[in-house]
């Protein structure tokens, strides 16, 4: 499947990017104004093309930043033919009609792939979840353990968090080639792992499959029973609503644990639902309901549509109940701990900016992506829903279409939100994941009962300086730092 748009980081976290819909009703638009009598032909030819540039001339969030997108720009649609046939594929199109404001926007030729992803549906790399590094002085790259999905051909391997690798199939790991490696349905990989700042490999290696698997984005939960206090830790890598039970049941076990602390690990969550964003803060939270999360803004048409016949469409408000019916279990907290990395994007930076206006949020970690818009998958039919979607090609773009504000209007945070404690994974000193010395988790906790923080290690340093961040699993997949409505707008029209 082929990716456009989606941003390589440089550095060792990549991040993430928002969708958002709402139903929307389309007429289509017929290519009928050439004298050649072809007019059939031309349609057929440029039906992508004409898909990509309706998307985002109707609704997308920067159409006043790109001229050629105005809804009069054409004098009629044998200029737009022209217009479309310039461009040598709908990937160069798309990329030709975004803002320069614009970092996440995206377009895919297999929209079930996309789909699959919004549902935490992967095949690739066997549930290894990782970040990558390059070693000093070289174009070669090392793969390090985050965390392993449960059932998985990594999990079966016994792959632990840090184990380190820099081969695959007997071939060095490149950021030209990791991927394609990757790709394989079974492939080999050496092990190793870094220790005092330096890179040690071992002769053993792990034969991993490829296989289809659905991962519960509720990767760990627990209470920390410490000095008299019940503390919990939740880590959750993804936002995807048909595990909202799944995440409601976690704060159940932890408001039926009696937790007065919660340390929320968003480390490595790209994003996804903005829905399911809300209700994690009303999980959170709870004392807040009706009460203001995050507002919306979008295109100037649909801002004034918005504003003029339904305002209150433009504000997402904390809630009582998820998207089946079943009662929120609320913390009722005053206070919540957020680790986060460069990786931490879109709906996760939703919940630490919409939380902000109404209870102390302390974020501990690293600096987070910078992604405070949403998106909507459009396809390629009349109202841009997948209903009467086009049996000719399976594209589907994934433009930004609105930006969210908290309470306080905070938005625009493009350099991402800045760390109340600061604090970087050390790839030579991990951890385990929920226990109480795993760093970042331990850097929480100090917080909470007024320690001293401890000060980066001489290991620590080294690593540093012989390893540099480039990149992370899952960087090229559909739906990599998402924040996405469920539907596209009511009011959506295809001229």
């Amino acid at each position: 499947m082929k990716m456009k748009n989606i941003p390589l980081l440089l550095t060792l976290s990549v991040f993430i990017f928002t969708s958002c819909s709402k139903d929307e009703t389309v007429t289509e638009q017929n290519l009928t104004s050439t004298e050649t009598g072809e007019e059939t032909a031309v349609a057929e030819d440029l039906e992508i093309e004409e898909f990509v540039y309706d998307g985002l001339n109707e609704i997308y969030l920067y159409k006043a930043d790109v001229p050629v997108l105005a809804d009069n720009y054409f004098n009629n649609s044998a200029e737009k033919s022209d217009f479309l046939a310039d461009y040598s594929s709908p990937e160069d199109l798309f990329d030709n009609l975004l803002s320069s404001q614009d970092r996440f926007s995206f377009i895919s030729d297999n929209y079930k792939e996309l789909e699959d992803s919004f549902d935490g549906i992967s095949s690739s790399t066997a549930g290894m979840k990782f970040g990558l590094g390059r070693i000093s002085g070289t174009n070669n790259i090392f793969a390090f353990l985050q965390y392993i999905i449960p059932g998985t051909s990594a999990d079966e391997a016994g792959l632990t968090r840090g184990t380190v690798f820099t081969e695959v199939d007997g071939q060095k790991l490149t950021l030209n080639n990791f991927s394609s490696l990757l790709d394989s349905g079974t492939f080999t990989i050496n092990i190793g792992y870094v220790e005092n700042g330096v890179l040690v490999l071992t002769d053993k290696t792990a034969t991993l499959t490829h296989s289809k698997y659905t991962a519960n984005p509720v990767q760990l939960v627990k209470t920390i029973d410490m000095d008299g206090t019940k503390i919990g830790y939740l880590m959750y890598n993804s936002f995807i609503d048909d595990f909202d039970d799944e995440l409601n049941s976690a704060f159940a076990q932890l408001k039926s644990e009696g937790v007065t602390e919660l340390v929320l690990d968003l480390r490595y969550n790209g994003g996804g639902s903005v829905e399911s964003a809300v209700d994690l803060a009303s999980m959170i939270t709870g004392q807040f309901e009706g009460q203001i999360f995050m507002k919306e803004q979008w295109n100037e048409k649909y801002q004034n549509y918005f504003e003029k016949n339904d305002p209150e469409s433009l504000i997402n408000r904390f809630n009582k109940t998820i998207r089946t019916g079943e009662t929120i279990n609320s913390l009722n907290l005053s206070r919540v701990y957020i680790l986060t990395t460069n990786a931490s994007a879109s709906a996760s930076e939703l919940v630490i900016n919409g939380l902000a206006p109404y209870i102390d949020v302390v974020q501990v970690g690293e600096t987070t992506t910078g992604k405070f818009q949403a998106s909507v998958t459009l396809y390629d039919s009349d109202d841009f829903g997948k209903e009467g979607a086009s049996k000719n090609h399976t594209y589907a773009i994934q433009p930004l279409v609105l930006k969210s504000a908290n309470a306080q209007g905070k938005s625009d945070y493009v350099d991402g939100l800045t760390p109340d404690v600061s604090k970087n994974e050390d790839i030579s000193n991990l951890g385990i994941l929920g226990e109480p010395t795993e760093p970042l988790l331990e850097a929480a906790l100090n917080h909470i009962f007024g320690r001293a923080q401890k000060a980066p290690t001489a290991q620590q340093k080294r690593a540093e300086e012989n390893f540099k961040r480039v990149g992370e699993s899952g960087m090229f997949e559909p739906g990599y730092q998402k924040m996405y409505l469920d539907k596209v707008p009511e009011i959506l029209r295809r001229n």
